[in-house]
């Protein structure tokens, strides 16, 4: 494990000496330039470090030395790759996501390693965009919060009903009282928990900025900040402002099932790219459907396309449990 000697954030001193305050991400990767690369990007990051591995088997060795946040990794690395070591965090650190960098040529194995536990992908080509929001995106989700639990623990199903205005920074909140909810059920691991979240998180800003806001996702190819600074114009615009999502869940040891709709004219799912595609794995207007049909055990669309339906199947219930 190397340490980090990128430039550090003026709260450098106190988070070095404090490593609880830091978010750790272990990169890993077999190409010493792209390494360190990432690395730096990571550790521009407010109160975020990188760790260093150069293969699975390193990374795996790293971990039981010091539990990073988040793994970050290359798919491509001689003897265990990227693949095999999402399959190996899975199952001896069910508690820590892994995060895939793909190339241009790794669709089918960046899919494959999405379906059998990976929690998001950024491109290579596009870390210095994306890194960021991915990785703080991932950590969010993996957070349980601590509140209520007693009582939770106790709990057997519950019914859920928000009503959201376009406030995007509403979302992760949401997605974290959920949680905490599927956490005392008990309705999956930890890994599939994360992804469960993932999914939740971009139905929602899926809703508000793609169906209240109608904004396009052509508007990102060249960075995000047009495509920001246009929903919030729209936030304050008629008809855009009056518009709300909808979200409705029902929760039980079985199952979770949750209904989002937004009030914008809809769309035809039907036009969509297919996000299962390995072609459409580098598409930034597919990623988010990707990730909630890859992670989701069903996802379902009404017929005027401002309403989706995502359900994720657990664990059996006990006896007199629904």
């Amino acid at each position: 494990m190397v340490p980090s000697n990128s430039p550090q954030t003026p709260n450098a001193d106190a988070e070095r000496s404090d490593p609880s305050r830091q978010t750790t991400v272990l990169v890993v990767d077999d190409a010493p330039v792209d390494r360190l690369m990432t690395g730096a990007i990571i550790d521009q990051m407010p109160g975020w470090r990188a760790l260093y591995a150069e293969s699975g088997e390193d990374a795996l060795a790293a971990i039981a030395l010091e539990r990073p946040r988040i793994v970050l990794t290359d798919l491509n690395m001689p003897r265990m790759d990227g693949l095999a070591l999402v399959a190996e965090v899975r199952r001896l650190y069910p508690a820590v996501p892994v995060v895939l960098m793909t190339a241009y040529g790794n669709e089918e194995i960046a899919l494959q390693a999405l379906r059998e536990g990976a929690a998001s992908y950024v491109p290579k080509k596009s870390l210095e965009r994306d890194l960021a929001s991915t990785l703080e995106q991932v950590a969010a989700a993996a957070q349980v919060e601590s509140r209520h639990q007693r009582l939770l623990e106790r709990l057997a199903r519950a019914e859920l009903h928000f009503v959201l205005d376009n406030d995007r920074f509403l979302v992760a909140s949401l997605v974290a009282h959920l949680r905490d909810y599927l956490v005392r059920l008990g309705l999956c691991d930890e890994t599939a928990m994360t992804r469960v979240c993932i999914a939740l998180e971009e139905a929602l800003l899926n809703a508000i900025f793609h169906g209240n806001l109608q904004l396009s996702s052509d508007l990102r190819q060249d960075g995000e900040e047009a495509y920001y600074r246009l929903a919030d114009e729209r936030r304050g615009t008629t008809p855009f402002r009056d518009r709300r999502v909808f979200c409705a869940a029902r929760l039980s040891r079985a199952e979770v099932s949750v209904t989002i709709r937004d009030e914008g004219p809809g769309f035809d799912p039907s036009t969509l790219p297919d996000p299962t595609d390995p072609a459409n794995l580098g598409r930034i207007g597919g990623r988010g459907l990707l990730l909630i049909r890859t992670f989701m055990d069903s996802v379902t669309h009404n017929q005027a396309g401002n309403e989706v339906t995502l359900v994720k199947r657990g664990k059996q219930p006990r006896v007199g449990e629904v």
